[in-house]
């Protein structure tokens, strides 16, 4: 093979990692800075955070011998403006290498297959299924954001969960499990008794999720997959409703006869999330497999651009 070394990113919105690996496959530098969402960060922040991982990760090593890079980036979208765009070019310009980014999507399925084609659904604090083909996402179905569509993510489940409540005290039934742990998660109330004002409780719930960006109706997740695990029947719908969406847009990114694999990311389709099992369940005459790690995802299809494709996948030694 080839010498020199490539690295991969990992650039997402709480973190940007990187790695530099040669062309065994065998991980020689990582890198860790803040978040380089560029929706969420300046892009001059998000940037400079992509430059000091890859600056970390290839502490030792020769830039020169940099055969690639790849970047999977969370807000790719955003490079579309030229602006932005140009910020990031000169951002590669001074590290003196080249640099090619793809979405977090195509590096989370690259982190699990090495196949050209297939699926991968992303469910954390939002939602999106990607139809792949030659390691590129070339459609998608959902996405749309918390206003439009994100459907059975995180930030779905828990708006429903805040619904559910509000249904609770509008009707008068009891407050008990889903309905007072997102009252007491939200307000810090969670008994009522006969003298209780559901009325003012209800505006105060809903004028404190308002107050925050929507996303942040996200936290409440965790409250669902607590009492669907303890049967809560409002929990239950909650949780078969979002698997259901998840499921429907990933087989909207696919043909209906396809056979490539379907790759899972995301906090909600983890193997110990209830949601996670009823895709998984739902699925189950395709090859589901699930993201392992997508700066190692990335830094596998820098080594393919690099070395071809029978570069072997990288592994931390």
């Amino acid at each position: 093979m080839s010498t020199g070394h490539v690295v991969g990113v990992d650039a997402g919105g709480t973190s940007t990692r990187a790695v530099a690996a040669d062309a065994a496959g065998c991980v020689l530098g990582t890198g860790r800075s803040g978040g380089a969402n560029p929706n969420s960060h300046p892009p001059e922040e998000a940037a400079a955070h992509i430059a000091e991982a890859i600056t970390a990760a290839l502490a030792g090593l020769d830039p020169a011998r940099t055969r690639a890079c790849v970047v999977g980036m969370a807000g790719v979208s955003k490079l579309t403006d030229p602006a932005i765009a140009a910020v990031f070019t000169r951002t590669w310009e001074r590290l003196g290498i080249g640099v090619r980014v793809v979405s977090d999507a195509e590096a989370a399925f690259a982190s699990a297959t090495a196949e050209p084609d297939g699926t991968v659904l992303i469910a954390g604090t939002g939602s999106i299924a990607g139809r792949v083909r030659g390691r590129k996402m070339v459609s998608t179905a959902g996405g749309w954001g918390w206003l439009l569509g994100d459907e059975g993510s995180a930030y779905w489940i828990g708006r429903e969960a805040v619904r559910s409540t509000l249904d609770v005290l509008a009707r008068g039934h009891r407050v008990t499990g889903l309905a007072a742990a997102v009252l007491t998660e939200a307000l810090g109330v969670s008994e009522l008794d006969a003298t209780t004002d559901r009325l003012a409780l209800s505006r105060r719930l809903i004028t404190g999720v308002n107050a925050e960006p929507p996303i942040r109706l996200a936290r409440f997740a965790p409250l669902v997959s607590a009492a669907h695990d303890d049967g809560e029947l409002a929990a239950l719908e909650i949780v078969a409703r979002a698997a259901e969406l998840l499921v429907a847009n990933a087989l909207a990114a696919r043909e209906p006869d396809e056979r490539t694999p379907v790759v899972l990311v995301g906090s909600v389709l983890g193997a110990g999330s209830p949601v996670g099992v009823l895709v998984r369940t739902s699925l189950r005459e395709l090859d589901v497999l699930t993201s392992t790690d997508g700066v190692l995802g990335a830094t596998w299809l820098a080594a393919v651009d690099a070395f071809g494709e029978d570069a072997p996948r990288p592994v931390h030694r």
